[in-house]
């Protein structure tokens, strides 16, 4: 039989091995939580250059980037239909006078290409936090 020196010894050797295990993960975690950040960051920087080169060259953009623009300066344009049909509508309805209706009021088109992008967020916390639990609803649990 091992004396308890021996227990005490490997119990302590799990211990060690067990925490250097969880800081292992704790690193792995920080690490993928780095590397969603810096991917944001990368997809973000995309949309800013796009925006900046539709901004710029748009309206006579080179060979590869023709399809892509046509698309965006179609969308806006139907947008902006669709903005017209709003103001008529709401014209001949006088939707603006009935009680309750938050409707929406087009406002001017923002200068995509001048907007600021916004700094990456920070991780929240070093620890991977617990998913949240849902309870039913009181009418739920008493079907059965």
């Amino acid at each position: 039989m091992a004396s308890f020196e021996e227990l005490r010894a490997k119990a302590l050797d799990l211990a060690q091995a067990g925490a250097a295990k969880a800081k292992e993960l704790t690193d792995i975690a920080k690490l993928n939580i780095a590397n969603s950040s810096e991917e944001d960051t990368i997809r973000k920087a995309y949309i800013d250059l796009g925006k900046l080169y539709y901004a710029e060259r748009g309206m006579a953009p080179e060979g590869a980037y023709m399809a892509l623009c046509e698309k965006i300066t179609a969308a806006k344009q139907r947008i902006e239909e669709n903005k017209a049909k709003i103001a008529e509508m709401r014209a001949a309805g006088n939707i603006d006078d009935i009680p309750g209706y938050g409707g929406y009021t087009p406002g001017p088109e923002t200068d995509l290409a001048a907007e600021e992008p916004a700094a990456p967020e920070a991780p929240a916390a070093d620890v991977p936090q617990e998913p949240k639990v849902v309870e039913p609803l009181a009418d739920e649990k008493n079907k059965d």
